[in-house]
């Protein structure tokens, strides 16, 4: 069931982000929009840089060798789903309507749905999980 509600927040995630992009809403001229989602995309590639030669489940699904606790993972557990966040609601804070902000929050809650569903598979695989989750936080950096 989780795998399937993972796939549920995935999907929530990539629809979200693609209706930003089909309302206008994801990309700006702004200089700001643009280097907040550069700086998303170099976050992104350093997470998937750092996770190394593990390969990516469309559904959550922990892999072998251990969880990753370097490079951005030091600081918050999901730092690929957080990037994909900053990216999209940069965009939205340049182009604010009810429906970008509607589709933020289906990014949003697309990306706690996944990154729960994640986190409990994790922990039945890999106890240690759980000390690593108190030292970090989830998205947010000192926040969430």
């Amino acid at each position: 069931m989780l795998k399937i509600l993972s796939l549920a927040g995935l999907s929530s995630m990539a629809a979200a982000l693609v209706g930003l992009w089909w309302i206008g809403a994801l990309f700006s001229p702004s200089p700001f929009v643009i280097a907040v989602q550069v700086f998303s995309i170099a976050l992104m590639a350093w997470a998937r840089i750092t996770f190394g030669h593990r390969s990516f489940h469309a559904a959550a699904d922990p892999t072998a060798g251990g969880i990753v606790t370097a490079g951005p993972y030091r600081f918050i557990r999901h730092p690929i789903y957080a990037a994909a966040c900053l990216f999209g609601w940069a965009g939205i804070a340049s182009h604010i309507s009810l429906a970008a902000i509607a589709l933020g929050v289906l990014l949003a809650a697309g990306a706690l749905l996944r990154l729960s569903c994640e986190e409990r598979l994790i922990v039945a695989r890999y106890p240690e999980y759980r000390d690593y989750a108190r030292r970090t936080k989830r998205l947010i950096p000192f926040v969430y």
